[in-house]
């Protein structure tokens, strides 16, 4: 192949080059997945260097590099909505109750958490190529423990291995999205991104149903291992490993071992802690009490070493963000509006079920097919997003975007007795809307406000602001809501006015929630483009 890159490419925000066959630093330092195809055969090997050459050469690379990416995506997260379906069955082949086995999402939670700022900083050191693919071997992994698990301790251990490789494929690939994408194009393949996060698990639903009522909840899983490894090819296709002279492979691994030496550990360790406590108070507070001194130990904990990431930040020498990053209003006010926008959409997502079976009495298959509404419109207005971002500013799709999820939460709270479908439906779709434009925006302003080396940091921190405001959403809001029910001793009442009333306090508090993240959009800054009409 030649030297030299195509012309479209020229501009791309990669100065080492971090996805061309020619250059990796640190290519092979990740260890034997270096050497992933090994026994590779001569014609094995012919095929991927004529698809690599096809990829490399195409003037539209960058989005070689997104569908195989989001392939991998697909085939992680599937699986997550449809297992909840499962879990009745699988407590009772484990003799186990449900209670105990909503650990297999609250683990992976905590996993993530735990994993994603250390894995984000190795992807910067390392590649995040080698570590995706990682992630898709840990997968791999996962999957085969969940399907032969013979026991809950295996199972729970299962998930919580997946939380880990989540993190290193979630934080590599939003970094190599980034690197390969220009400024101004980065928020349509965000939109993209945003489409599988929000659309696998409703497809998953689709797919994934069929295959548990025919096969068992097993049969899932060993289907899940078939798309990771068909993803794991592809990704390791249409991304070719970078390679240099011997001498340069020598320099750059003894580099990048300096650099992972050199960083910054104790600030790491801080800020996985702080978060994974958080969530773990958030998580067990309903079922244990929010005074509790577990509940009370886990926020103290949180507190504690959140204080010793901000000390870190400022005074280590390699900090794991830098903070000067934390004066700027495209790093920090996407982060509040991810958080709060999360939230929002999730305690409202969690209580909807809730609020229809207790307010107006309609069945479990009613409830369903309205619910699957909203993250159906939230992954089909993702991509449009994007795109129309482009045109507008990513500031207006923002605040767009905020505001049409406060204004979803702020009319559930206002439903009454003698509501219409309509204004349920108009809620619903608010809300999945409000989150598929919001969303793009807010990770690309991000995106150009960091250099390309710190793009797996960068996309850890997005990620996590989601997760705790996921899971803080739901508790919180779940907490006031049966709160309410005891204080007026509806716990055996009717579906009707009087369990319909209390959720209205919890949906008000949600909106106020997502106001916060309004304001915060308010404060973020467009990226600058050409005055011509862009492509689209």
């Amino acid at each position: 192949m030649s030297d030299e890159r195509p012309a479209a490419h020229l501009d791309r925000e990669d100065p080492d080059g971090l996805l061309n066959a020619r250059t990796d630093p640190g290519a092979e330092a990740f260890g034997t997945l270096g050497n992933e195809a090994g026994s590779d055969l001569n014609w094995l090997r012919m095929l991927r260097h004529r698809v690599q050459a096809r990829a490399e050469g195409s003037s539209r690379y960058e989005w070689w590099v997104l569908w195989s990416l989001l392939a991998g995506l697909f085939a992680l997260n599937f699986t997550f909505t449809v297992f909840i379906v499962a879990l009745p069955t699988v407590a009772t082949q484990f003799h186990t109750s449900v209670t105990v086995l909503t650990w297999t999402m609250v683990g992976p939670l905590l996993a993530y958490g735990l994993a994603a700022p250390i894995l984000g900083k190795t992807g910067d050191i390392y590649g995040h190529r080698r570590l995706y693919l990682f992630g898709l071997l840990g997968a791999m992994v996962s999957a085969i423990l969940t399907a032969v698990a013979h026991n809950v301790d295996m199972l729970l251990f299962a998930r919580a291995l997946d939380g880990i490789q989540g993190a290193a494929t979630g934080t590599a690939s939003g970094a190599l999205i980034n690197m390969v994408f220009g400024r101004e194009e980065r928020v349509k393949a965000m939109g993209w991104w945003s489409l599988v996060g929000a659309g696998g698990p409703v497809i998953g639903v689709s797919l994934g149903a069929p295959i548990i009522a025919a096969y068992g909840w097993r049969a899932l899983f060993w289907f899940q291992l078939v798309l990771l490894v068909v993803a794991f090819c592809v990704v390791s296709i249409v991304l070719p490993k970078r390679r240099g002279t011997h001498a340069e492979e020598v320099q750059k691994k003894a580099e990048a071992r300096l650099e992972f030496k050199r960083m910054d550990w104790l600030g790491s360790w801080s800020l996985s802690l702080a978060v994974t406590t958080l969530m773990l108070g958030l998580s067990i507070g309903p079922s244990v009490g929010w005074s509790s001194v577990w509940c009370l130990s886990a926020f103290a904990l949180s507190a504690l070493m959140t204080l010793s990431f901000v000390q870190r930040i400022r005074t280590a020498r390699n900090p794991l963000i830098p903070a000067h990053y934390f004066r700027r209003r495209n790093f920090v006010m996407p982060m509040v509006l991810r958080a709060t926008a999360n939230f929002a959409y999730f305690g409202a997502f969690f209580l909807f079920p809730l609020l229809m079976e207790q307010g107006y009495g309609y069945s479990i298959p009613h409830v369903g097919a309205l619910a699957i509404a909203r993250p159906i419109t939230f992954s089909l207005c993702s991509p449009i997003a994007g795109y129309v971002a482009v045109r507008i500013g990513e500031r207006v799709s923002a605040i767009a975007g905020a505001t049409f999820l406060t204004a979803s939460l702020g009319l559930f709270a206002l439903l009454s007795p003698s509501s219409g479908t309509w204004m349920i439906a108009v809620a619903l779709a608010l809300s999945g809307l409000g989150m598929g434009v919001a969303m793009p925006s807010s990770s690309s302003v991000m995106a150009n406000e960091v250099k390309p080396n710190e793009f797996g940091v960068m996309t850890a921190a997005q990620m996590l602001a989601m997760q705790v405001g996921e899971v803080a959403g739901i508790q919180v809001l779940e907490t006031v809501q049966q709160a309410l029910v005891h204080r007026h001793h509806l716990g055996h009442a009717k579906p009707g006015a009087a369990l319909l009333a209390t959720f209205q306090l919890p949906f008000f508090i949600g909106a106020c929630v997502g106001a916060v993240g309004l304001f915060s959009a308010l404060f973020i800054h467009s990226i600058p483009r050409p005055r011509t009409k862009p492509s689209i």
